[in-house]
């Protein structure tokens, strides 16, 4: 029986190619999409997963309460808090504070005559303890007690040496300003980290320098700790939630241990309680697999169902042999999961062919690896999708009756009618939720890029302030604002796209008991004019009046927080007392998931780590040309490596952009799938109502209203398509655009768009096959018997 199954099941494909075809198409480009969305889940799942502690690897966070109620959540905290849970605090094996490169941009470092950038962290003594990042050179225990010692990954140490032996003890120069001695050597940071950096120093070093990482008072280092075995953490987080309070006077300031592998996927807070993160998007693409997925076997069972009436005799001769009905399950069973097998060969050459483009796309380096797991999730989902899709068609299919069917007639009642209508309502109903989403998510990406953030954006670049440029930054700047191209020029320690650092501060009146949280902007003289920010009330930074060197500014938030009217001339003490000269209106630094904070400026040219420089529109080439020859002339032995504030700003919403282009990717694919069911019962149809076509046609009908007759049965089956999916998908987008602080409204033609975009498709798709049908000679299919 074996043998002649297969022998049936190939000479059914020869005999139904259109249909053989549109099956191996839909369901091997669904298996496509679906094992690329696996493979990147797989990828994002691994995250931070690969170090030696994992399960006892935490890290510090903070929940700080403002206005009495409301909770913010903050990913740093206060460097001493790292000792402080080491000496105190017997369930922590090691604590070390991190203060991360993204604070000070890439570093020039020397060896001899190589010199070249690199990004660094600056870390705790105990930091290669904490994570395994692989040291093949020097000792765990010893390699940063130096003040004066360089770890160096293996990458950066071969472009310094051009080799990993015998450099320990070396000497590498830091800016040309100081010298560290290489006192280990370590793997690197794997892709799956997402940590990455090129070299780690003492954090010791940054407590000489007004940053305020060795302060209590501040916001800005990250701390990370190990745990002994067995540890409590419900019972441990009891005592750390005190840590701030018992030495700051501080009683809204909450910190807590959470673990570091899960604050990739799951690091979003909403008035202190974890909310999800990027697990969102892993759970949407699962989602979408599995509609695609569902899609093409949908396809399958409406084509399989609809040409039952193929394999009546064949049905119904072994019905009066005596074959069981459990036979005949098994048989189409094994048919379909046969035919999900080779439209899974066909998946892998298409996996393998578009790998590369969607490696680019989520900016990862994914490879089809063909492990032990990957191969079981690929037979699984394979075995999955086969009995699934075939599921339907063999109970259908092995439920004629014997007598009926070797008669040549096919009762189709009105439920299995039903149960087909229904299966491309589903189909419809899903495509459309995509496209809706697509076009939300676009929109809402487009928002983002282009609101308005109470600053210019546009043609600004800055670079670090190093080497003489740091010596000697006025004289510099006022050469680069000579250049014609060259519109404004100044400096600051914000990125102006991220957070900082934070302080609290004081002012005649505070509520002791409801204190405020400042962001930090050390700037220069004209950061405001080359920003392009809007003074509310006095005036920026300026040498006509020499009090300003002790004057502060804040925006608009920080005004409103700290319940300040007239605050101009009124004092403030941070880092010694400070007059208010000017409010300036607030202006996004952050991304617009986050709403604006309090935010302080002071003048510190000392501390500024960013030249920001305005080119004129049109003319960013010819200025980029002249600042970089100034720039290599004025500070020899610098390379001069620059970046836009606007792609910084973009760089925000990387994940969203991402989202935004697979979605349009994977909607595609499945509006295809559907489609190409869709074609096919089109097909299906014409077939079988040829006869009706052509008395019709005989009759006095026009091809047009044959046409519309035979288009309109499913053009009525997506209209109830739009009808169900539109208000779920105006729910979901809904939910996921509550994540944005700041977000578009929802428009109603989003929802009409992607219902006209989808009736449009299908029945370009349906009547394609209807005209031809329509347009066919009458005569021949009336000679048929």
């Amino acid at each position: 029986m074996l043998k002649h199954n297969i022998l049936l099941f190939f000479r059914n494909i020869k005999k139904n190619k259109s249909t053989f075809l549109i099956n191996v198409i839909g369901l091997s480009t669904g298996l496509a999409c679906v094992l690329l969305i696996c493979l990147w889940v797989n990828n994002e799942l691994k995250v931070d997963g690969f170090h030696g502690n994992e399960g006892l690897l935490y890290r510090v966070i903070e929940h700080v309460q403002f206005d009495g109620n409301s909770i913010t959540t903050w990913k740093e905290t206060s460097g001493p808090i790292a000792e402080v849970l080491v000496d105190e605090m017997p369930e922590v094996e090691y604590a070390t504070p991190v203060v991360p490169g993204s604070w000070f941009g890439k570093i020039s470092l020397s060896a001899g005559e190589n010199n070249l950038k690199a990004e660094g962290n600056y870390v705790g003594k105990d930091y290669f303890n904490i994570f395994s990042y692989g040291l093949v050179i020097g000792d765990k225990d010893q390699v940063l007690s130096n003040r004066n010692s360089i770890v160096l990954s293996k990458d950066l140490a071969i472009k310094l040496f051009q080799t990993t032996e015998n450099i320990i003890g070396k000497v590498v120069e830091f800016e040309q300003e100081q010298q560290f001695l290489v006192s280990g050597v370590f793997e690197g940071t794997p892709s799956n980290s997402t940590v990455q950096f090129d070299f780690a120093l003492p954090f010791e070093l940054l407590e000489d320098k007004p940053l305020g990482v060795d302060s209590w008072g501040s916001l800005g280092p990250q701390v990370y700790v190990v745990l002994k075995e067995g540890t409590n953490i419900e019972e441990l987080n009891k005592k750390v939630a005190m840590i701030v309070k018992n030495r700051y006077e501080d009683s809204t300031r909450s910190p807590m241990l959470v673990p570091y592998s899960q604050d990739y996927l799951y690091g979003t807070y909403e008035n202190g309680k974890q909310v999800g993160g990027r697990i969102e998007y892993v759970r949407l693409f699962s989602v979408i697999a599995l509609i695609i997925l569902l899609i093409a076997c949908i396809n399958f069972m409406n084509l399989s169902t609809a040409r039952a009436s193929r394999r009546l005799k064949e049905i119904g001769v072994k019905k009066a042999v005596g074959a069981k009905r459990k036979a005949f399950i098994y048989q189409f069973l094994g048919e379909s999961v046969v035919m999900t097998l080779m439209a899974l060969a066909v998946a892998l050459v298409l996996v393998v062919l578009f790998l590369p483009q969607f490696n680019i796309i989520i900016g990862k380096q994914l490879v089809l690896d063909f492990d032990g797991n990957l191969v079981l999730l690929i037979l699984g989902i394979t075995l999955f999708t086969g009995l699934i899709a075939g599921s339907y068609p063999a109970l259908y299919l092995s439920g004629f009756n014997a007598v009926t069917v070797l008669k040549g007639k096919l009762d189709s009642s009105l439920g299995e009618l039903w149960t087909r209508k229904g299966l491309v309502v589903v189909q419809f109903s899903l495509s459309i939720i995509l496209i809706v989403s697509v076009l939300v998510v676009y929109g809402q990406v487009e928002f983002v890029q282009n609101r308005n953030l109470g600053y210019n954006k546009e043609n600004i670049v800055h670079f670090k302030v190093e080497g003489k440029v740091k010596k000697q930054l006025e004289a510099f700047v006022s050469q680069v604002k000579k250049i014609p191209e060259v519109d404004n020029v100044s400096s600051t320690t914000h990125d102006m796209v991220g957070h900082n650092w934070s302080v609290g501060i004081d002012w005649e009146g505070r509520d002791q008991d409801n204190p405020v949280s400042f962001q930090v902007a050390g700037v220069d003289y004209d950061l405001i004019e080359t920003l392009g920010m809007e003074m509310t009330s006095g005036h920026s930074f300026s040498r006509d009046f020499g009090s300003d060197s002790t004057g502060i500014i804040f925006n608009e938030k920080a005004i409103k927080a700290m319940g300040l009217k007239d605050p101009i001339g009124k004092t403030v003490r941070f880092m010694g007392e400070k007059k208010i000269i000017g409010t300036v209106k607030d202006f996004h630094f952050k991304s617009l998931h986050e709403p604006v904070e309090p935010l302080l400026m002071i003048m510190m040219p000392d501390a500024v780590k960013k030249v920001m420089v305005r080119m004129e529109a049109g003319k960013e080439k010819e200025a980029l040309a002249k600042i970089q020859d100034f720039y290599q002339s004025f500070n020899p032995g610098f390379p001069f490596e620059y970046e836009f504030l606007d792609e910084n700003y973009q760089a925000l919403y990387e994940s969203e952009q991402r989202v935004a282009t697979l979605s349009k990717y994977f909607a595609g694919m499945a509006i295809l799938i559907s489609c190409l069911g869709l074609f096919g019962l089109a097909i299906f149809t014409a077939e079988r109502r040829r006869k009706e076509i052509s008395i019709r046609k005989v009759l006095g009908q026009s091809a047009a209203q044959v046409t519309i007759m035979l288009s309109s049965q499913f053009a009525k089956l997506v209209l109830v398509s739009i009808l169900v999916a539109l208000p779920i998908a105006y729910i979901l987008v809904n939910n996921w655009l509550s994540g944005f602080a700041y977000r578009i409204p929802l428009q109603i033609w989003y929802f009409l768009g992607a219902g006209l975009v989808a009736l449009a498709v299908a029945i370009l798709t349906v009547g394609s096959q209807a005209i031809q049908a329509a347009n066919r000679n009458p005569v021949n299919a009336l000679r048929d018997q």
